[in-house]
């Protein structure tokens, strides 16, 4: 049951829908900081094209005290500011919700709905009437309805001033435009509205020791935390902003005090296939080399993956997924990346993948990452999506440990190689099937010609089977090796659970709410977020567990589940799959529904995930 609209502080989503390139990112992201800083457990997402400007473009935040903030789908307060797409906004408010509109134009009274209050500001004859230039009219109607929305909300307005002086310090004509038009919005609000509306803020203090942070930004961070002096890349959507911040940092951190002269390199190579060339050359060299990409990047990567993976060579892929196939959508997220990356290049290939759930994941497994790629010498994935990369999260504050050493696996020093007859660069393995390695220039000895084409455990040319066969089963013994090092598996267990849910990613915040309703109604389910592959024995012992399990992800041909059965000794039949595919961030009433569905309740009613005030899960293990 959803509860009545008035009982609710601290509880309710709100959807601002309008135009793309029209600035409402500013005003978006001001609302967001307000309502984050007034300590209250928030989130915030996205939802734009793929063109500079012109069409739809929607911002959802929604507020919930105790801390379910994966995307809602009910929305108690709709802010309509593009004309085009009011049928389909005002539609999406839930009943005695409200809409707030720009009543300098009247609205068609097909638009009206009797269950539904409507709030009218003049917001373009306001700024029409306080502002002269017609570009700063249009950003500053923006401003205006964050204005108001502080009136009705209750949102901080002290707060938001700081924010505004904040951001505009060093630009007082833009600062004081802004302050003039949140007080326009604000004013008309008190003045002809009823303040606050039925649901509305109150501080708290649940945001303290967190940060509001983006997923591409803390990779970057946690990259030059590793110690990555060199990234290769070539731009695209939606990863094209961790390079923008990595080279942000490396101009902080990645300069000689003294000199002035860079200790990095970043280089924008012509295609996605050169970056991962200078990629896996720069991590030949010793360097820790990353490049970030999407799908189609990978794609392109194939070959010159094939051949780190054979040659083994260390390399880091950050890749933040979208929709596809091909181009796809490349501003809605997906996990359509995992099959691709699992088993990149042709012929026998497997490789390492970390799956984070948030931008605080991001950041820790970025090290992981370098760690484990050094280790096994061979690349590793790193899957984020484009709802993790490119939204703000609130996350516990970024741990930066200064004991950490990085991980440089088995790499013969001078005085090592001095000492041996003769260096073999494939043999001579570990207890984890990983030979020794050199670095150019060390000593003589450490040179060595290996060829991306067949080659033996001594690394000479080879074509007889035996010896071909002998090198790839020592990779295929290494990658099963690397389970005991990836991160193990979240898992979190009830009891008197009657199936297992499975998923990895940003589907983590969905998946947890849904399980606390449907536990609410008793059906109860042990939980379990992969982190990353190949699977440890944890994960096999889980699925073990459990007559059968429900694999929820964001893709359309159930890829972690076939993975699952591929890579496991799971029988399919034990898995369902609840898909969630269309390129929005996931909700936990999608969750509920699917497997509700599944279980044969077709007939339930569905389940409101805004205005919900569930318990809190139990703790993880």
């Amino acid at each position: 049951m959803q509860q009545p609209i008035s009982d609710r502080v601290n509880d309710f989503a709100i959807k601002l829908a309008n135009v793309n390139g029209t600035g409402s990112a500013s005003a978006n992201g001001l609302l967001m900081q307000a309502i984050f800083r007034m300590g209250i457990p928030v989130s915030g997402k996205n939802l734009f094209p793929s063109n500079i400007q012109g069409l739809p473009t929607w911002y959802e935040i929604r507020v919930n005290k105790s801390g379910y903030t994966a995307r809602a789908l009910d929305y108690d307060l709709m802010v309509a500011m593009n004309s085009q797409t009011y049928g389909r906004d005002i539609h999406e408010v839930r009943e005695g919700g409200y809409v707030l509109y720009d009543s300098t134009w009247p609205l068609d009274s097909a638009l009206l709905r009797d269950d539904v209050t409507f709030l009218g500001v003049p917001f373009a004859q306001l700024c029409n009437e306080n502002f002269r230039d017609s570009r700063e009219r249009i950003l500053m109607k923006n401003i205006a309805y964050a204005g108001a929305l502080v009136a009705v909300l209750n949102i901080d307005m002290n707060l938001v001033g700081a924010l505004l002086d904040e951001k505009f310090a060093s630009k007082k004509a833009l600062r004081d435009s802004n302050h003039r038009a949140v007080r326009l919005g604000y004013d008309y609000a008190k003045n002809h509205f009823d303040c606050p509306l039925p649901f509305h803020l109150e501080t708290m203090d649940a945001n303290a020791d967190k940060i509001l942070i983006d997923g591409n930004t803390a990779t970057a961070l946690g990259c030059i935390y590793a110690g990555a002096t060199v990234a290769a890349w070539y731009p695209i959507t939606p990863s094209t902003s961790v390079l923008d911040a990595f080279k942000g940092f490396c101009e902080k951190y990645r300069r000689d005090p003294e000199t002035g002269k860079n200790n990095y390199i970043i280089i924008q190579a012509e295609d996605e296939l050169a970056a991962i060339g200078m990629v896996i050359g720069a991590s030949w060299n010793g360097a820790r080399a990353f490049t970030s990409t999407a799908g189609p990047g990978i794609s392109l990567m194939n070959e010159l993956l094939g051949l780190a993976y054979y040659a083994e060579i260390p390399a880091v892929i950050i890749d933040v997924q979208r929709v596809g196939p091909s181009t796809g959508m490349p501003t809605r997220t997906q996990q359509g990346d995992v099959m691709e990356c699992a088993y990149a290049s042709h012929g026998d290939t497997k490789h390492i993948l970390l799956f984070p759930s948030n931008p605080n994941e991001c950041f820790e497994f970025a090290p992981k990452a370098f760690d484990l790629a050094e280790r096994f010498q061979t690349p590793v994935f790193m899957l984020t999506d484009l709802d993790i990369g490119m939204n703000d999260w609130v996350v516990p504050r970024l741990t930066w440990d200064e004991a950490y050493k990085p991980e440089r696996g088995r790499v013969l020093s001078a005085e090592e190689l001095e000492k041996m007859a003769k260096f073999q660069r494939y043999t001579n393995e570990d207890e984890n099937f990983v030979a020794a390695r050199t670095l150019p220039g060390v000593h003589p000895k450490g040179s060595f010609f290996t060829r991306g084409s067949g080659h033996n455990k001594l690394g000479g040319y080879t074509e007889t089977p035996d010896e071909y066969q002998e090198v790839l089963d020592r990779l295929l013994k290494k990658h099963k090796a690397s389970a005991k090092f990836v991160p193990e598996p979240v898992i979190q267990r009830r009891g008197d659970s009657q199936f297992g849910v499975i998923t990895l990613g940003g589907c983590d915040l969905a998946v947890r709410e849904a399980l606390d309703l449907l536990a609410g109604r008793g059906v109860v389910a042990d939980f379990m977020r992969l982190r990353g592959f190949p699977f440890s024995q944890t994960v096999e012992d889980f699925l073990g567990e459990h007559d059968f399990c429900f694999v929820i992800e964001q893709n359309r041909d159930a890829q972690l589940r076939s993975l699952l059965t591929l890579e496991t000794a799971v029988s399919k039949d034990k898995l369902r799959s609840v898909l969630v595919y269309g390129g929005f961030p996931l909700s936990a009433r999608h969750v509920v529904n699917g497997i509700l569905n599944s279980l044969g309740t077709p007939d339930t009613p569905e389940l409101s995930t805004a205005g919900a005030n569930m318990p809190t899960s139990e703790m993880d293990e």
